[in-house]
């Protein structure tokens, strides 16, 4: 089974490691704060840890602001090669919560994939609010985890991994296809957030 590593310790990264966890995978959660990150499993097949630690996981999984993400993958500069980065994030400009922070013709994924050349990225989990992960539903139905990427091998072990934790897991296409998942977040956003929904709605495929 697939192992992961987990990069914060907030809601996101909770949903994660339980999907995880439920998976049968070995999950790593390495976090600024040590016990934040241990609060978020436990059992033989959970460790955790602080940012900086050796990173055991296959997929890494960047439950993170996206501002903080450079200062994290600098910090692991040369011990990213060959793993797959998972990006999580919405480039939300929250001082104005009316667009996104990165270019027009490009996304978070691609920013961070500049960074991290030696790493192969896959957009997933933006779509997703942080309770119908830990859940596992939007509504009666399982929760759709759609999953962006160039590298089919990377989107398939997570697609596993996501379907084996109990959501629905969907190719999403290639690594370009993340500037509409993050508009597409970016929208779940500003509704939940003016009231329109609620925080713990979400996207999902009916049967």
């Amino acid at each position: 089974m697939t192992s992961i590593t987990i990069i914060g310790a907030g809601n996101i990264a909770a949903g994660v490691a339980r999907i995880g966890l439920d998976a049968g995978a070995q999950v790593q959660v390495l976090a600024r704060d040590a016990e934040k990150a241990a609060a978020l499993g436990s059992g033989a097949s959970f460790t955790s840890g602080v940012v900086g630690d050796e990173i055991t996981g296959e997929l890494v999984v960047l439950a993170l602001p996206y501002p903080a993400v450079p200062e994290v993958l600098a910090q692991y500069a040369g011990r990213l090669d060959g793993k797959v980065l998972v990006d999580p994030t919405n480039p939300v400009d929250f001082a104005t919560f009316d667009s996104l922070v990165v270019p027009a013709d490009s996304s978070a994924a691609a920013q961070i994939a500049a960074l991290a050349p030696t790493a192969t990225v896959v957009k997933a989990f933006n779509t997703n609010f942080a309770s119908t992960l830990a859940s596992g539903k939007v509504a009666d139905q399982s929760t759709t985890v759609l999953v962006a990427g160039d590298d089919n091998d990377a989107k398939a072990t997570l697609v596993d991994l996501v379907r084996a934790g109990g959501l629905k897991g969907i190719d999403a296409g290639s690594l370009k296809r993340a500037r509409e998942l993050e508009a597409l977040g970016f929208v779940q956003m500003t509704l939940a957030g003016s009231g329109a929904t609620q925080w713990t709605t979400g996207f999902t495929l009916a049967d």
